[in-house]
């Protein structure tokens, strides 16, 4: 399951048992952090924690400022400082280095709008969109804190903003150019008021995997790829191979004979060629080639994959030795797999490198920041930090 999975199977839980609960949402980081903008955690009023915000060094604090958030019943974002060296010096922090502002709010199950229903909105719809989130307010009154506006890719939104109309409509537009980057950002906007925080959140669906092969080498990648929240679909002419049974993780389980492949819907953007089958691995290319998957990987030696493209070139396909580059073959990362298991650990690598554009090499030998912060938009509002009893430097903006 996915975090947000996660975090929605817990908010119906404490729903249906009426357990209070509030939402702790990192919306900004300056500097580095252990999560990235956008990470969650879900607090009950009786202290229960789901998701993470942190390595765990602010989730006691963000638990009991959680639960004021709830007996208030008033939203407040608190910004936790981990750049304090005398707190690292003494143990008290974890060396982060940056500054964390969390989004702390008491969640209205009555509210259709509330942060999890539209979280659910959008993941219900299986497609990308953009979460418009307020988290700084000139004002004094911060009853709007939280307040969001969900941006889908069918240019439908959910929610409500407390900004002008023609505020209203830049966000939008920011929001539409945010969704067609697909990079999240954080912009100030100026009202007749003073300066208004916005987070632009890209929502990304869950990653849908076509796995042709129903071995027993596939099952535990098949496990492994549901652990991270993909849709898996197993395809395979073996009937006995293609059982649901053998596959519980799996979205979907198809028998799809070798004279059918050809008709088989266009496939999504990551797609894993593991029957063992020359023949079937051709077919399945055939119907690969003409689409716009993203990736294709291959397994088997790469003396398999040059003699499958030389016969398509001689069927009359053109298109260069990778495909583009949407081939990988050998497939997976250079782990030294050996095991079923290890061979599933290097494949699902190699496909979250591929999804996140990312070279997958040693990260001690890269230089810069590891993670794809949010970019900020305009210049940052001064907020005033003092140290409090909690493991970092915090406040109350």
């Amino acid at each position: 399951m996915t975090e947000l999975q996660h975090l929605l199977a817990a908010y119906d839980a404490h729903r249906a048992a009426k357990r209070a609960c509030a939402l702790a949402t990192v919306v900004h980081v300056e500097g580095s952090a252990y999560r990235s903008p956008g990470a969650r955690m879900l607090v009950t009023e009786d202290g229960q924690l789901t998701g993470a915000i942190s390595g765990g060094c602010l989730e006691g604090d963000a638990r009991r400022r959680a639960y004021q958030a709830i007996q208030r019943r008033r939203p407040t974002v608190v910004i936790y400082d981990t750049t304090d060296e005398d707190d690292l010096r003494h143990g008290m922090g974890q060396g982060c280095q940056g500054i964390i502002h969390i989004l702390l709010e008491p969640l209205d199950f009555t509210d259709p709008a509330n942060p999890l229903e539209l979280l659910r909105a959008c993941a219900d719809q299986h497609q990308p969109g953009v979460l418009a989130t307020v988290f700084s307010l000139p004002t004094t009154d911060q009853a709007q804190l939280g307040a969001r506006l969900l941006f889908t890719a069918q240019g439908e939104a959910q929610g409500a903003l407390p900004v002008a109309p023609e505020l209203a409509a830049a966000i939008q537009a920011d929001a539409q150019e945010t969704l067609r980057t697909g990079e999240s950002k954080t912009l100030d906007y100026q009202d007749n008021l003073g300066s208004i925080r916005v987070f632009l959140e890209v929502l990304k669906p869950a990653l849908r995997l076509t796995i042709y092969g129903a071995g027993n080498d596939v099952q535990p990648l098949v496990r492994l790829a549901a652990s991270l929240g993909w849709r898996v679909r197993v395809v395979d002419g073996r009937p006995a191979q293609a059982a649901a049974a053998r596959f519980p993780e799996a979205e979907s389980v198809q028998v799809v004979p070798l004279a059918e492949v050809a008709n088989e819907p266009t496939p999504p953007d990551y797609v894993l060629l593991m029957t063992h089958n020359y023949f079937y691995d051709l077919a399945a290319l055939r119907l690969l080639l003409p689409t716009s998957t993203a990736y294709i990987g291959l397994l088997g030696p790469r003396k398999k994959a040059d003699k499958l493209l030389e016969e398509l070139r001689t069927e009359g396909f053109a298109f260069d030795d990778t495909l583009g580059g949407r081939l990988y073959s050998p497939v997976g990362l250079n782990l030294g797999a050996e095991t079923a298991e290890e061979i599933a650990l290097s494949v699902a690598a190699e496909i979250q490198a591929v999804q996140a554009k990312r070279p997958a090499g040693f990260l001690r030998d890269t230089s810069g920041s590891i993670h794809n912060r949010p970019a900020l938009g305009a210049s940052t509002p001064t907020f005033g930090t003092v140290v409090g009893d909690a493991a970092c430097a915090i406040s109350n903006a």
